[in-house]
């Protein structure tokens, strides 16, 4: 076979059909996989080592990467990510391009697939760890917005990421997506109640604020009391409805973040990011932090 060759040409291969089942997600939770697209996702999952749940050991080599499927044209573009691949011992398969399209939940494939082991952590590890900034994602259905959330989460320098049960599942495809390869960055948990998230940070000693548009605080009247630079949690709501009035008392206050013009609201993401700096850039002064932006 000259190089470059193609060694799966059929979309109907074993290997592409069980990777092309993870698009699912009840077979991902029996299989415990699923997929990473792009380059920037496939990189941080071959870079990726432990904190894989469950006591999994992660792919050949303890990595999180199981399986890597990819163009000539990729593998060529991309040798840095599958020389990494192949380096931790992840079987690579050069594809077809209708193999990967098969394989990719995306209008554009970008040419790499991964197959990557569950790396969610357990909540009682989160704790353990005793966290100073951690996002809980309560009521989000949208898995571009969890995503996207866990990169606000992951850039702003949180410790960890909560998704609660009634939130989206972790390892839907465009939540993966969307968190452009902040979920290998950051302990997430998973399917914990929001009960037993709130009340379990509050007994390590975290602050815990509910982020919601019709809150009684104001963000900046927070950061202007010195209230921010403690060990917080914000807890973030459906993108329509918010949070429930059950979850929002049990928190410890229910912040809004202030409109000084005259847009009706934030999104989930942009408001997420602004609590999340402004609890980091508090936490992180020296003196303590009375704006968002002091020096």
């Amino acid at each position: 076979m000259p190089p470059g060759t193609p060694d799966l040409i059929s979309p109907r291969s074993a290997r592409v059909a069980a990777a092309r089942r993870l698009a699912r997600r009840n077979f991902r939770g029996k299989e415990g996989l699923f997929l990473a697209e792009g380059p920037q996702a496939v990189r941080e999952a071959a870079l990726h080592r432990g904190g894989t749940r469950s006591g999994m050991s992660g792919g050949p080599g303890g990595g999180t990467l199981t399986e890597l499927f990819a163009t000539p044209d990729a593998a060529e573009r991309y040798a840095d990510i599958v020389q990494e691949a192949r380096s931790a011992g992840v079987r690579v398969h050069l594809a077809a391009e209708d193999v990967i399209a098969d394989i990719s939940t995306t209008v554009t494939p970008q040419g790499l697939v991964g197959v990557c082991r569950f790396v969610d952590t357990p909540f009682d590890d989160i704790l353990a760890a005793r966290p100073r900034l951690v996002a809980v994602l309560a009521h989000v259905r949208d898995p571009g917005n969890a995503g996207t959330v866990l990169r606000c989460a992951d850039a702003a320098g949180a410790d960890a990421v909560v998704l609660t049960d009634a939130s989206v599942d972790l390892y839907n495809p465009k939540a993966v997506r969307a968190s452009v390869g902040s979920l290998f960055h950051l302990p997430v948990a998973v399917g914990v109640p929001v009960e037993r998230a709130v009340a379990g940070l509050k007994d390590i000693g975290v602050r815990v604020l509910a982020a919601d548009g019709a809150g009684d605080r104001d963000l900046d009247d927070e950061l202007d009391h010195g209230r921010m630079g403690t060990p917080t949690a914000w807890v973030f709501g459906n993108e329509a409805w918010g949070l429930p009035e059950e979850t929002r008392a049990l928190t410890d206050a229910v912040v809004r973040v202030p409109i000084h013009g005259k847009a009706e609201s934030l999104n989930l993401a942009t408001a997420a990011a602004v609590c999340l700096y402004a609890s980091a850039r508090a936490q992180r002064a020296p003196t303590g932090c009375r704006s968002v932006t002091c020096g």
